[in-house]
């Protein structure tokens, strides 16, 4: 399992943030995830060997947000 953390763009408030939780929770090889309006975040926990950092970032634009990974 991995996880990484992504910035999100373009989320206005928690019903954004619930929409993103949503789609990435339905992809095969996430374990878990969580979004924050806050934080402009979402980390997510997957398994690299079903679904990869390039998937979920395009899956997140695929639902009208900006995302690129966060380096600390």
């Amino acid at each position: 399992m991995k996880t990484t953390v992504f910035r999100i763009s373009g989320m206005h408030c928690d019903g954004c943030a619930q929409i993103v939780h949503s789609v990435l929770e339905r992809q095969d090889g996430v374990q878990t995830c969580a979004v924050s309006f806050k934080d402009s975040t979402a980390r997510v926990l997957f398994d690299p060997a079903r679904i990869d950092e390039s998937r979920l970032l395009a899956i997140i634009q695929k639902t009208g947000y900006g995302a690129s990974p966060q380096h600390d």
